[in-house]
C-alpha cells in the first residue's frame, strides 16, 4: 500500500465520528430521492399494467335506460375499439349484527365469457355461472374487512327489494382501485363494496331486460377522445345519456392519479432540500478539514509529492465518504420504499405492486453528493497549492485582533477572559461562522417545516370534522325526494336537529377549465354542515350565486365575480350559469355551495332533497340505524365518526405518510449539522485548547473557549432557521396538497418549539461528546504540531 493510501485510512480513522455523520446526513437525502422517485415509478407503471391487462374502459358513458341494439351504434362510432354495454346500479347489504346499511354498487358481468372492456381480476373462488341468479363476486377487500369467504351468503337490497345472494368469489378490478361510499371522499374497505352479478340475473333486478344504463368504451391509439365523446353524447341523449366522460375523469383512476401527482410534486421538492443541505454541509466540512491539514500539504508538496498526487489524495478521502454515504443511501432508500409500498397496496386496490428503482435516483443522488464535496475541496486546495512547500508548512499568518480587541474591551466589564477569547474567535473568521450558522439554521428549518406539515394535517382534520360538519349522522337518498321525507326524518325518536341538502353532480366551466364534480345545496344558515371562510367562520349562503371550494377556484382559475358555467347531469339536464359570491376554505374535496332553494329553482324542481344531515341522540343510535336501514328511499347511511376515521386513514396513508419518514430525517440531519460544526471546530483548536490547558486553564475553562464558539453559533442560527422554516411549511402544504384535501401553511409555535428544542439538544450532545474528547487529550501530543 502506498504512503498516502496509509495515511488516507488514518485520516478517516482519525475523523471516524464526523465522517459518520456527513455520511449520514448525504444518506438522508439520497435516501428520500430514491424512495419517492421509486414510489411515483411503481405507482405508474402499475396502474399502467394493471388497466392495460384488464382493459379499462377510455370512456364511461352512464344514462338512464338505451335499448343493447344501440350498442351497435357507439361500436361504429370512428376510434372506438371496443364497446361494452352493462347495467349498474346503487345497492344496501345487510349483515348480521350490523346496525347500519353498507352501501355497495352492483356492476353486472356478461352470461359468457370475459368482458371485452373493464375485465375482473379473481383473487379467491371462481367465476360465476350464468345459470344461477343468486351468484356473486364480491370486491376482495371488502370480503375480507367484513370476514366473509367464497360460500358464504348476504343479502343486498336493490330497488327496494332485499334479495339473498351466495359469494362464489372474490375480485378486483382496475375501476375499483380506490373505493368510496357515495358522498364521502376517504376510502373504507369496510363500509363499501362491489357486487359483480350476471348480466341477466342484474338486469332483472333493475328492470333492465335488453337494455342498459352504462355503456363502456375502449379507443384505439389514434382516436380523438373529444370527438368520441360528443358523438357518444349525440347517440344517448334520448335515452337519457348525463354525459360521457373519459378516464382522466372517472372518480378511481381521478384519485389514484392525484396521489402520484401529489407524490411527484413532493419528490421534485422535498429531496432536493434535503439534498442541497447535505450538499452545503458536505462543502463547509470538507473545506475546512483541508485548510485544517494545510501544514500536512506542505510537509507532502516537499517530500516531492505533485499537486496532482495530493489532490488525488484528499478526492480519495472525499469519494470515500460522499460515496459511502451516497450508496447507504441508495440501500436504504429501497429498503424505505419496499416498506411503503405495504401502504399503498392497503390505500389502492392493486393485485400487486412491487417497488422499482429510478436508476437517474442513484446517479443523480451519487453525483450530487461527490460534485458538491468535490467542489468544497478543490476551492481550499486551489489556495494551498498556490502556496510554495515552505510557505504552506509555516502556521497562517496571526489574525487581526485590533478590531475584535476593540469589541473586547468596550465589554471587559462584563467579560472574563475566557468570553473574549470566544468572541475573538467570531469576530475575526466571520465568514467561516456564518456558515455554521446557515447549516444549523437549515437543520432547523427542516425540522420546524416537517413539523408544521404535521400540525397542518390535524387542523385539516379539526376544521373538517369539527367546525365545519357538525352533524352526527348523513343519509343520502336512492334518488332525490320531496322535502316530506325531512318530516318524517325529524319525526324519529332520538333525532335532535335535520337539515336537508341537495347534491347535483354537474360539469363545472371558467374558459377552458373544466372539472367534474356537484354542487351542494344547503340551507341558507346551515348550523349541521357548513361552508367556513378563510378565518373558518360561517358562509351565509345567499340566492344569487354559487361558493367555490378554494381549491375548486384554483382549478377553475375563477374569482369572486365571474360566472360559471353549470353543466347539471341529472334530470333535465340545464345549462347554467351562475356568479360567484364566495370562495369557502374547504379544505377536504372540492365543492360547489348554493342555497338550497336557489338550486332547486335553477333546476326547476322545488322542494326536493337527495339527502340530509342529522344530529341524534347517541344512545338512541341503534333504533335510527335500523330505521332507516328499512326506509326503500335511503341509499346510504354514513357515521361522522367512521368519515373521520376514514379521511385520517387517508391523510396517514400514501404521500401523508411521508411527512412521518421526513420529519424523522430532518432531525438527523439536524443532529448530523450540529454535530459537525462541533468537531470541526474542535479538530481547529486542539493545539489552542492544549496550549491553554498548559497556560494554567482548568478543563472546564478551556471547554468553555471551544463550547462558547458552538454556542454563540447556534443562537445565532435559530431566528434565521425559525424564518427558513415558514417559507419551507408554505412550500411543502402546497406540495402535499391534492384534490382530495388541501394542507393548510401553518406555521405553528409548538412545531417551532419542538425544533429549537431538538437543534439544542443535538448541540448539548455535540457539546457533551466534544468536551469528553478534549478531556482525554493528550497535551504533550497536541501540542507536537510541526511549524
Amino acid at each position: 500500500m502506498r504512503p498516502l493510501d496509509r495515511k488516507l485510512l488514518r485520516d478517516l480513522w482519525r475523523i471516524k465520528g464526523q465522517a459518520i455523520a456527513i455520511g449520514a446526513v448525504i444518506a438522508v437525502g439520497v435516501l428520500l430521492l430514491v424512495m419517492m422517485t421509486g414510489l411515483v415509478t411503481s405507482l405508474d407503471e402499475t396502474r399502467r399494467t394493471y388497466y392495460e391487462r384488464y382493459r379499462l374502459a377510455d370512456v364511461f358513458a352512464p344514462l338512464t335506460r338505451a335499448p343493447d341494439r344501440v350498442m351497435t351504434e357507439l361500436a361504429a362510432i370512428p376510434g372506438v375499439a371496443a364497446a361494452e354495454g352493462r347495467v349498474a346500479g346503487g345497492a344496501l347489504i345487510d349483515l348480521p349484527g350490523a346496525d347500519l346499511p353498507l352501501q355497495a354498487q352492483a356492476v353486472s358481468l356478461p352470461d359468457f365469457g370475459a368482458p371485452r372492456v373493464n375485465d375482473v381480476y379473481l383473487t379467491d373462488g371462481r367465476r360465476l355461472d350464468p345459470d344461477r341468479a343468486d351468484e356473486i363476486l364480491l370486491l376482495t377487500s371488502f370480503a375480507r374487512a367484513q370476514g366473509l369467504r367464497p360460500g358464504d351468503t348476504l343479502s343486498a337490497t336493490m330497488k327496494g327489494a332485499r334479495r339473498t345472494f351466495r359469494v362464489v368469489g372474490l375480485a378486483q378490478s382496475p375501476e375499483f382501485l380506490y373505493t368510496t361510499p357515495p358522498g364521502e371522499l376517504a376510502p373504507d374497505d369496510a363500509r363499501f363494496g362491489v357486487i359483480w352479478m350476471s348480466r341477466t340475473a342484474l338486469a332483472a333486478a333493475y328492470d333492465m331486460e335488453g337494455a342498459f344504463n352504462e355503456a363502456l368504451l375502449s379507443l384505439g391509439p389514434r382516436a380523438n377522445a373529444a370527438a368520441v365523446r360528443a358523438a357518444v353524447d349525440r347517440l344517448l341523449a334520448p335515452y337519457g345519456g348525463q354525459g360521457a366522460y373519459g378516464l382522466e375523469d372517472h372518480v378511481s383512476n381521478r384519485f389514484v392519479s392525484e396521489e402520484i401527482a401529489g407524490l411527484r410534486t413532493t419528490t421534485t421538492v422535498v429531496p432536493p432540500i434535503f439534498l442541497a443541505v447535505a450538499a452545503f454541509l458536505l462543502t463547509i466540512v470538507i473545506s475546512r478539514m483541508v485548510q485544517a491539514e494545510r501544514e500536512q500539504i506542505g510537509l507532502l508538496k516537499a517530500f516531492g509529492y505533485s499537486n496532482l498526487a495530493v489532490t488525488v489524495h484528499y478526492f480519495k478521502m472525499i469519494l470515500a465518504i460522499a460515496t459511502a454515504g451516497a450508496l447507504a443511501g441508495c440501500l436504504l432508500g429501497v429498503a424505505a420504499g419496499r416498506s411503503m409500498v405495504e401502504f399503498y397496496l392497503t390505500f389502492f386496490k392493486f393485485p400487486f405492486l412491487v417497488f422499482q428503482t429510478d436508476p437517474a435516483a442513484f446517479v443523480l443522488g451519487v453525483l450530487v453528493s461527490v460534485l458538491a464535496a468535490s467542489a468544497g475541496g478543490l476551492v481550499v486546495l486551489r489556495g494551498v497549492f498556490a502556496l510554495t512547500p515552505a510557505t504552506a508548512m509555516r502556521p497562517p499568518t496571526p489574525p487581526n485582533y485590533a478590531r475584535a480587541g476593540r469589541i473586547a474591551a468596550g465589554l471587559g466589564a462584563w467579560l472574563d477572559q475566557p468570553s473574549r477569547m470566544v468572541l475573538r474567535r467570531i469576530t475575526r473568521q466571520p465568514g467561516r461562522m456564518a456558515g455554521a450558522v446557515v447549516g444549523i439554521a437549515a437543520g432547523l428549518a427542516l425540522c420546524a417545516g416537517l413539523l408544521s406539515i404535521l400540525d397542518s394535517f390535524n387542523r385539516v382534520m379539526d376544521i373538517t370534522f369539527d367546525l365545519a360538519d357538525r352533524s352526527d349522522v348523513t343519509v343520502t337518498f336512492v334518488e332525490a325526494q320531496g322535502d316530506k321525507t325531512i318530516l318524517e326524518l325529524q319525526r324519529l325518536p332520538g333525532v335532535i336537529a335535520v337539515e336537508p341538502m341537495r347534491v347535483v353532480p354537474a360539469v363545472l366551466r371558467h374558459g377552458l377549465n373544466t372539472y367534474r364534480g356537484a354542487v351542494h345545496g344547503l340551507v341558507g344558515a346551515p348550523r349541521l354542515n357548513r361552508a367556513l371562510d378563510q378565518d373558518s367562520r360561517p358562509i351565509r349562503l345567499r340566492e344569487e350565486g354559487v361558493i367555490l371550494a378554494v381549491a375548486l377556484a384554483d382549478i377553475l382559475e375563477i374569482a369572486p365575480g365571474d360566472a360559471l358555467t353549470v353543466d347539471v347531469r341529472e334530470g333535465r339536464q340545464p345549462l347554467l350559469d351562475l356568479p360567484v359570491i364566495g370562495i369557502a376554505e374547504t379544505l377536504v374535496g372540492a365543492p360547489a355551495y348554493m342555497e338550497i332553494g336557489a338550486l332547486n329553482r335553477a333546476l326547476r324542481e322545488p322542494h326536493r332533497v337527495s339527502g340530509a344531515v342529522l344530529r341524534i341522540d347517541t344512545a338512541s343510535g341503534p333504533a335510527i340505524y335500523r330505521t332507516l336501514k328499512d326506509m326503500p328511499a335511503v341509499a346510504g347511511v354514513s357515521l361522522k365518526a367512521q368519515a373521520r376515521d376514514a379521511v385520517q386513514s387517508l391523510i396517514d396513508s400514501g404521500a401523508g405518510a411521508q411527512r412521518f419518514v421526513m420529519a424523522g430525517l430532518a432531525f438527523v440531519i439536524t443532529f448530523g449539522v450540529v454535530y459537525n460544526a462541533a468537531r470541526i471546530a474542535q479538530a481547529e483548536r486542539t493545539r489552542d485548547i492544549a496550549s491553554l490547558r498548559v497556560l494554567g486553564f482548568t478543563r472546564g475553562e478551556a471547554a468553555f473557549v471551544l463550547l462558547g464558539e458552538l454556542a454563540v453559533v447556534t443562537l445565532a442560527a435559530l431566528p434565521l432557521g425559525l424564518a427558513l422554516g415558514a417559507l419551507l411549511a408554505t412550500g411543502l402544504a402546497e406540495g402535499f396538497s391534492t384534490d382530495l384535501y388541501q394542507i393548510p401553511a401553518l406555521y405553528s409555535a409548538r412545531a417551532c418549539g419542538v425544533a429549537v428544542l431538538a437543534v439544542l439538544t443535538a448541540a448539548l450532545a455535540s457539546g457533551w461528546l466534544v468536551k469528553r474528547d478534549l478531556d482525554r487529550v493528550d497535551l504533550v501530543s497536541a501540542l507536537k504540531t510541526r511549524e
